[in-house]
Order: structure tokens, then sequence, then C-alpha cells
């Protein structure tokens, strides 16, 4: 069993940044993969972020070069830095463990999910 708790989500303008955490217990050492995701009202769920247990990193491409992915095994804690925030990544962000496969870029694959924290972007 995997618990993850998101922590970091708030309101900025255009431009601002923001740091989410995962905060994470249980059999974290056995996921293949960490990762971020997000969903927006109305829409459906998309892969944002993703680091795997050799420590490579992926993003998607809409946050590539802004958003960086990290963790710091000594405190189980999953980060994601957001830089030059836009509205369109006005979200709800949710942090996920995959412990079933190496398919790091597939929210379906992930078997286990924090609360998610909102992320707000006005302009």
């Amino acid at each position: 069993q995997v618990q993850l708790v998101e922590s970091g989500g708030g309101s900025v303008q255009t431009g601002g940044s923001l740091r989410l955490s995962c905060a994470a217990s249980g059999q974290t050492v056995s996921s293949y993969c960490m990762g971020w995701f997000r969903q927006a009202p109305g829409k459906m769920r998309n892969f944002v972020s993703t680091i795997l247990r050799d420590g490579s990193t992926r993003y998607a491409d809409s946050v590539k070069g802004r958003f960086t992915i990290s963790q710091d095994n000594g405190k189980n804690t999953l980060y994601l830095q957001m830089n030059s925030l836009k509205p369109e990544d006005t979200a709800m962000y949710y942090c996920a463990a995959n412990t079933r496969s190496w398919a790091c870029y597939s929210g379906p694959q992930y078997n286990y999910w924090g609360q998610g924290t909102q992320v707000t972007v006005s302009s």
C-alpha cells in the first residue's frame, strides 16, 4: 500500500511559480515511477510529468522547460516545481504512484493517487 498527500497548490498570476509537494508513505520503493497528472474542469486527466525508478524524468510537451519534477528519497517526497505559469495550467494536480509497470505516461497504470491540490493561474 502507498499513501500520497499533495500540498502546495494555490492561486498565482501569469508568470508566477508554485512548488507542489507529495508526501509518500508505504511501499514506495516498489514503484516503477511516480508522476504528476492534472485535470481541468470538464476535461480529461492528463499526464504532466514522471520520474522513473532510475531517476530519469519525462514531461508533457506543454510543460517542458517550465516544470521540473524531483524527489527527495530521504523524505519520501515528490516535488513539482512550476515556473512561468500560464492560465492554461489551471487544474487540479494529482500525485500518483505506479507499482504495476513501466507505462509511466499512462494514468490508468498508476494504482495509487493522492487527493489532489488545486492550482489556479489568473491572467
